[in-house]
């Protein structure tokens, strides 16, 4: 991917951390655990996020399929500590947010609809 792409990609990924409240990290990953594009914190391992969302986004796929609950749209996990939200953006690339207890979920997965219709492209 152009290294144009990767920075309007990252930039995007920033504004949405930015404009959404609660928001504490965004990534864009492969679903090979590769990232490709990120807005974290300096505390955070790049390389552990995109590991993660692979394995949660694998592990999302077959339950939704083996449960018959169709294609899987998103991965959402709570935990004390705030929330891990997976959309898919393709077939090869997702879209993985991590937010605090307090975030505003609603606000959340409309912030992230919209970024993902703009990665979509960024991504073409």
């Amino acid at each position: 991917m152009p290294a144009a792409n990767v920075e309007r990609i990252t930039e995007r990924l920033n504004s949405l951390r930015a404009a959404t409240p609660g928001a504490e990290a965004a990534a864009v990953v492969s679903v090979e655990g590769l990232l490709i594009a990120a807005a974290l914190p300096d505390d955070m391992s790049a390389r552990r996020i995109g590991a993660m969302s692979a394995a949660m986004l694998a592990l999302g796929e077959r339950i939704a399929s083996e449960l018959g609950r169709g294609e899987l749209e998103q991965v959402f996990i709570k935990g004390q500590a705030g929330y891990v939200l997976l959309q898919g953006l393709d077939e090869e690339r997702l879209l993985t947010v991590l937010a605090s207890a307090d975030a505003k979920l609603g606000l959340l997965f409309l912030d992230m609809r919209a970024a993902r219709q703009d990665l979509r492209e960024l991504l073409t």
